[in-house]
């Protein structure tokens, strides 16, 4: 079976990629952690998230945002000394910080506000052509790592108060959770109708 060619590397990438990667997710709870992975896997190897998800979830209460935005620095210490997951202070303080600001905008907005944001900033296959990108793409040289519309994602969510989330890490996520469809055109799962 022809996969995208990162997912060949491990059974735990074909797993993810066969059944999770690209497919929509349109809740602002499951896309809190999905953003929230994502950022901690920022500067490491996705594969090392994957195989911590379990705990990540486990010690983050399900990246339930109106938990996780009432942690505290008894709740940093404890993560901190936690080796199941990745212990980066920073990225920590940030996914407790999202969590609040998505507390708080939920209180304005609506429990829909972070689906509605990443919708009106993921970019439009047109918008991935005009910025020479290959679509479909062929192969994985062709996909980019970051585009307009996610560096003017970054800048709006910081705005917001939100932290942690570039246009690199943005981009991945709205990969994975099909904002965008970059299966490569000859992956199992690619479909004319991603386009």
């Amino acid at each position: 079976m022809l996969r995208c060619e990162w997912a060949n590397s491990s059974d735990d990438y074909r797993a993810y990629h066969d059944n999770e990667w690209g497919k929509p997710i349109r809740s602002d709870q499951a896309l809190f952690e999905r953003l929230s992975l994502e950022s901690f896997q920022s500067g490491l190897s996705w594969i090392t998230v994957l195989r911590k998800r379990d705990s990540f979830r486990e010690v983050f209460r399900g990246f339930d945002p109106l938990l996780v935005a009432d942690f505290d620095e008894a709740d940093i210490q404890r993560l901190l000394a936690d080796a199941r997951i990745i212990r980066h202070r920073g990225k920590i303080e940030s996914c407790i910080n999202n969590a609040r600001v998505l507390r708080e905008k939920w209180e304005q907005s609506g429990e829909s506000w972070l689906t509605s944001t990443l919708a009106d900033f993921a970019p439009a296959e047109s918008d991935l052509v005009a910025q020479g990108f290959t679509r479909p793409p062929v192969e994985l040289s062709q996909l980019p790592a970051s585009t307009k519309e996610t560096v003017s994602l970054a800048k709006a969510l910081k705005a917001e108060g939100m932290r942690f989330l570039g246009p690199t890490t943005l981009y991945a996520a709205l990969q994975a959770t099909g904002f965008v469809h970059d299966h490569v055109l000859s992956c199992h799962l690619f479909t004319k109708s991603g386009f």
